[in-house]
């Protein structure tokens, strides 16, 4: 298939582009060009502004691509200045989690892209959860005629994660510096940075269209992550109101359904045994 990614120069985009080589699929990158991806000659490259639809236009509407694999899509605007001058057979999206007001076993039905009309928006203009649900709502109803796929991650995270939210636990633990956390009991959902690159690639192969969910089975929650870091390393945690805001604040128990994920054939690892070997790393790191 002749497939084109928009971003895929790193962290689960960058293993999305892998699985796609791997598979036999002809890939183009669409992104500034600003960072150095490892694809060599195995990639076609195109270089865009994603906040300028004028560059879109002007580099890509002469051209049809199988499938589209949009993974830096945040607000309407953005869905709306790509699916304006790209032809698709299909398109899929990295959506998140946070389009749920999440609790334990959240499922796909539990936002319905279709019970409110678009709004069409920029990436500041409201909180991340309204604007991806925009995003969504964009693709449904106004990109109807478009086949689609939005892929509904929690918290991603590997030993690429250039967010390093789940390293500023072990980091500051190592380091010995203070940090205030609140939420510490609260069960979280996460999916490893490489798994959710087969997965969405996965989506080249088989027909679905529609909201679905990608996630580890299983959650952890910040308790546990610390006690684990504390146990290896032999350094105590150090709480402080006053001190540095931690990453996962503010989250409360949730966890996500993946029932529709493995109905079509796919399996993730669980997560309680992985996520210990990337705290390992971090603290050898």
């Amino acid at each position: 298939m002749n497939i084109l990614v928009v971003g895929g120069t790193r962290f689960m985009g960058k293993h999305m582009v892998r699985e796609l080589l791997s598979k036999g699929h002809e890939v183009t990158i669409a992104n500034r060009g600003l960072t150095q991806d490892e694809f060599a000659d195995r990639v076609n490259r195109v270089i865009i502004d994603r906040m300028n639809p004028g560059t879109i236009k002007a580099k890509l509407s002469d051209q049809h691509f199988d499938i589209l694999f949009d993974t830096i899509a945040y607000c309407s605007n953005d869905v709306k200045a790509l699916l304006d001058h790209v032809s698709c057979e299909k398109y899929v999206m990295i959506s998140t989690s946070s389009v749920y007001d999440e609790h334990m076993d959240t499922k796909e039905e539990e936002f319905d892209p279709y019970t409110e009309p678009v709004v069409w928006c920029d990436r500041k203009d409201y909180s991340y959860q309204e604007i991806k649900r925009q995003a969504e709502r964009a693709i449904v109803q106004t990109y109807a005629h478009i086949p689609s796929v939005m892929v509904r991650f929690p918290y991603v995270i590997g030993t690429d994660d250039y967010t390093k939210r789940f390293q500023f636990y072990v980091e500051h633990i190592v380091n010995q510096i203070p940090m205030h956390v609140d939420g510490y009991d609260s069960q979280m959902a996460f999916v490893r940075s490489d798994e959710a690159g087969k997965f969405l690639a996965s989506f080249a192969d088989n027909d679905f269209t529609g909201a679905i969910n990608g996630a580890s089975e299983g959650t952890i929650s910040v308790h546990q992550m610390t006690d684990y870091v504390t146990s290896k390393t032999g350094k105590s945690i150090l709480l402080c109101a006053s001190a540095e805001e931690a990453p996962y604040n503010g989250e409360a128990d949730y966890s996500t359904n993946v029932d529709k994920a493995r109905a079509i054939g796919f399996e993730f690892t669980p997560l309680h045994s992985w996520v210990y070997d990337l705290m390992d790393h971090w603290i050898d790191e």
